[in-house]
């Protein structure tokens, strides 16, 4: 089919099985789940997949749909839903765009996403990441109190999307509808479309460039991967067994750095150090750089060097940090003249780490370096870190929790990375600008890790995530 002509103008596409190559709503009911409400949800939600299986299979698509949308929303305000969508859901979706789809979408003028989930889990992907023009999809009820009341404002699903699309093509027909294969083309938006293509999307138009989507660079949720409802009952069989572990890890963790050693690997957790560690007494005064993976880089900085290398942090943490952190840390209070002072003197004393990021980042990237440290020393020392989990991960928002979720891991690891010191002529004692010798230790890390370098930084990350400045995170 030649598709080439309908190109320029307009495409309506089915978000899950044609955006997305999963048609699984159920995963992604399950995240919204677990991160706006917690496990009991995420575990009544799991306990109905096979009622929700029985009624899709058995041609009530609708009410599966409903079911699920009521399980997973009731009782919650629409601002976590949307947070959901915003901070947790769009590494999910990208994790599954069909790249074949996105070569058609992406070279339409005019571009819309029709899906059957509530609007507010998809659209802000859909028109950040996607470059949709309009997203069609439900729209949660809620109550004069503020909260949803799980019931959407549809009775049909298709039929409502198909007079939505009618709606907003009033002026024209769209050229080209993309959609699943196993749906009627006379009862959906597709009758509308000039061009209808059900299935897998043809690839063959050499005026079709690939360009990816716009990438995730920020993420705020707990769960590693998708929970469909094997790796869902996998997480809660696993949780109990978790739940101790991660209780004796905290325990373990309270000892000095120079016993980690000899409890860490009979605990299930790996320690791999790579490049050349600098030796003690050889090292005062130097400035360990590190981006930031999560709330112990510095711990495991100073399991690596064999010995505790007090860390620099910028949020207001509790009590409960400094009892559990076997490493000193020290308090910026934002005022940059007396944080540099702060800085200097911990140099004089000895070694210090820092994570010039200020922000725990999940994805491939590392976000902007401030300049600050660069203007302290010339005896910098890159470390590039990473970290590789099982079912958890960190969030932003609530880090007593973080640390339990994150020692709940089955088997972490943890890679650091020592690269050589900053030679003089990269340092700001030769004439280089602070700005300059962060980025290029920002790049030299990145490279290391195979990661990208971002123009983003913290603030853009709180901002983006509307979260407040003061989030809880150790730098």
């Amino acid at each position: 089919m030649d598709t080439s002509k309908t190109m320029p103008y307009s495409v309506v596409s089915e978000f899950e099985g044609t955006v997305l190559k999963s048609e699984d709503l159920f995963s992604y009911f399950m995240l919204l789940a677990f991160d706006a409400s917690g496990l009991t949800r995420f575990t009544v939600l799991l306990s109905l997949w096979p009622v929700i299986t029985l009624l899709d299979v058995f041609g009530h698509k609708n009410a599966a749909l409903k079911l699920m949308i009521f399980v997973a929303t009731v009782g919650l305000r629409l601002p976590e839903i949307e947070a959901v969508g915003k901070a947790v859901l769009p590494s999910f979706y990208m994790d599954d765009v069909s790249m074949d789809t996105w070569r058609v979408f992406s070279s339409c003028k005019k571009k819309v996403v029709v899906t059957s989930m509530p609007r507010v889990m998809v659209e802000w992907f859909a028109r950040e990441h996607l470059g949709a023009d309009e997203v069609i999809g439900t729209d949660l009820i809620v109550n004069r109190f503020g909260f949803v009341t799980g019931l959407i404002r549809e009775t049909d699903v298709d039929q409502s999307v198909l007079s939505r699309v009618a709606k907003f093509f009033a002026d024209r027909r769209p050229h080209l509808g993309l959609g699943r294969p196993t749906k009627t083309i006379s009862t959906t938006f597709l009758s509308l479309c000039e061009v209808q293509i059900q299935g897998p999307v043809p690839t063959n138009d050499q005026q079709l460039k690939l360009q990816p989507p716009k990438p995730v660079i920020f993420h705020d949720g707990r769960l590693v991967k998708r929970p469909t409802p094997a790796t869902a009952l996998l997480i809660l069989l696993w949780f109990p067994v978790g739940f101790v572990l991660a209780t004796i890890r905290l325990v373990v963790f309270i000892l000095p750095v120079w016993a980690l050693p000899y409890v860490i690997e009979i605990l299930g957790c790996r320690v791999i150090v790579k490049g050349n560690v600098p030796k003690a007494g050889n090292s005062g005064g130097v400035l360990f750089v590190c981006n930031h993976r999560n709330m112990i880089d510095p711990v495991m900085i100073s399991y690596a060097l064999g010995r505790a290398i007090p860390a620099v942090r910028i949020s207001t943490l509790s009590r409960f940090y400094d009892i559990m952190s076997p490493v000193p840390t020290v308090q910026f209070t934002r005022n940059r003249d007396v944080d540099a002072q702060m800085m200097k003197h911990e140099l004089s004393k000895g070694d210090l780490v820092v994570c010039p990021e200020g922000t725990i980042g999940c994805q491939p990237f590392v976000l902007r370096f401030s300049a600050m440290f660069a203007e302290l020393t010339d005896r910098i020392v890159p470390v590039a870190m990473n970290c590789r989990v099982g079912f958890f991960k960190h969030r932003v928002r609530s880090c007593v929790l973080d640390l339990i979720f994150l020692y709940m891991n089955p088997r972490p690891a943890y890679e650091v990375t020592f690269l050589d010191q900053l030679p003089i002529e990269e340092t700001c004692s030769a004439g280089k600008s602070p700005h300059d010798v962060a980025n290029h230790v920002q790049k030299i890390v990145a490279d290391t890790l195979g990661f990208e370098c971002s123009n983003l930084a913290r603030k853009d990350k709180y901002n983006l995530l509307s979260l407040e400045t003061k989030v809880v995170c150790v730098t």
